[in-house]
């Protein structure tokens, strides 16, 4: 049995994706481009995938995964660019068993065909495997839309993926203090400037400059831990090139759709 976690970023962009629509690759498997983000999705270790957006079905084909293959659905919140019921139910009906969807237990939801809905009280602990569990952690986000990120756990090491959400609420801070993170993947939507509106429900890096001192104190983040930016709005950043330069003395990596990590 493998003992590591093997991510893949299906997509790694805020909601204003369509900026850069007309460079997404349809078939070829090598032809991400990292400047052109389809809304944010990731998949763990090829079965389970968070979020289910209106490009995730797609980007399953590019990276050469199946939807038969996938097991299992997390929903981080019912927005749209995150949650589309559609292309849920395309997984869900090839498969020849059920679909598990996992939503936070106050998210209204329809029924979709071949598909078992899962819901999730936050802070408690789910198999969603035989060797993967995810916790639900309270998220800085529109309440609306029932959101939460998520702490998936392995043979000790630790995944936490915060897109779609600023800062860290109390609950979720409280209960990640100590746990040594193996990777961390943000909420990075607003770029390197101060003052923007969205400070209530998304990171800008100077916010996630704030952040990294206090997470490293309590040991949520330690030298080890893999800090990784997603959810990244286009029109609030430069080039992924550039961002990357921007905070590599931060010791943060900027994730790009197609980026394959193992931790």
């Amino acid at each position: 049995m493998n003992n590591d976690f093997k991510v893949i970023f299906l997509g790694t962009c805020a909601c204003n994706y369509s900026r850069y629509e007309h460079r997404f690759a349809e078939d070829l498997r090598d032809s991400f481009d990292d400047d052109a983000r389809r809304a944010s999705s990731m998949l763990v270790d090829g079965h389970i995938m968070v979020d289910c957006g209106p490009h995730a079905a797609d980007a399953l084909h590019i990276v050469g995964i199946a939807a038969e293959d996938i097991t299992d659905i997390v929903i981080t919140h019912l927005h749209d660019d995150h949650f589309v019921p559609e292309n849920i139910g395309r997984i869900a009906a090839g498969k020849s068993s059920h679909l598990n969807l996992w939503v936070s237990e106050d998210a209204e939801i329809d029924n979709i065909e071949n598909v078992n809905i899962k819901r999730m009280k936050k802070l408690e602990s789910y198999d969603i495997s035989s060797d993967i569990r995810v916790t639900g952690l309270f998220a800085n986000h529109d309440p609306s839309t029932s959101p939460q990120h998520l702490l998936f756990e392995k043979n000790g090491k630790k995944l936490f993926y915060g897109c779609d959400g600023a800062w860290m609420m109390t609950a979720t801070f409280n209960y990640l203090c100590g746990s040594r993170l193996d990777m961390m993947v943000l909420d990075g939507t607003v770029g390197d400037y101060e003052g923007d509106f969205r400070m209530a429900e998304h990171n800008s890096i100077p916010m996630i400059r704030l952040m990294l001192p206090s997470l490293k104190i309590k040991e949520i983040v330690t030298e080890n831990t893999k800090v990784y930016l997603s959810h990244l709005a286009p029109r609030l950043h430069r080039s992924h090139a550039e961002t990357v330069e921007i905070v590599k003395n931060d010791g943060l990596c900027v994730a790009y759709d197609g980026l394959t990590v193992e931790i």
